[in-house]
Order: C-alpha cells, then structure tokens, then sequence
C-alpha cells in the first residue's frame, strides 16, 4: 500500500520509505513516478524474504559497518547491499517479475 505522509518526511532528504507493507512518500506527485515506486517494491521484497525483522537487522548491520569503514553517512547508506540492488534494478520495471531469491547477495 503507497501511502502519502508529507509530515513524516518533512525535515528530511527522503522521498520515500518503505516499512512493510506500506510505501511512504513525501510527496504526493510520487505516486506517479514509477522508477521510484519500483525501487521501493524492491525493498518489500526484500524485506519479505528477510522476514521483515531479519531485514531491519541486517540494514542496520550494514549501514553501521560502511559507516565506521566509509565515515560519510551518504555513502554507507549506498554501500547497503539492498539499496545496491535497488538502484542498479529501479529502472527495469520487470526486474521483480524475474528477480532470484535473495539476489541482493549479489550486491554484498
């Protein structure tokens, strides 16, 4: 379910969020941008064969450990496996029909 909740993403640089099973966006023209959609259906995904909590756990793990590696916060939060696979898929808008379990491996 893509919701619009301008007030949750106010005072931030996020356009969207996903936390199963809703997609948040800041703005309610982003309901129509199908790259950026897609790239947070990637992230339902793969929160859904982390189990949902797996998935929070190992994000968390990976932000923080590109963090103390990389000390720029933008570039841990690229470093993150998921969002790599994310950004690298978000525009083949099939990607999710064909996509392999667990494919954000690919990107550790």
């Amino acid at each position: 379910m893509v919701l619009v909740w301008q007030s949750l993403l106010k005072n931030t640089k996020i356009s969207a969020i996903t936390l199963f099973p809703f997609i948040i966006l800041r703005q309610k023209r982003d309901l129509g941008n199908a790259v950026l959609l897609n790239h947070e259906k990637i992230h339902l995904r793969q929160q859904l064969e982390l189990l949902i909590l797996f998935f929070y756990l190992w994000y968390g793990l990976e932000y923080y450990y590109h963090l103390f590696r990389l000390r720029d916060r933008f570039l841990a939060y690229r470093a993150i496996s998921f969002e790599r696979e994310a950004y690298a898929m978000e525009h083949d808008l099939q990607y999710l029909e064909n996509r392999r379990f667990w494919n954000f491996r690919k990107y550790l």
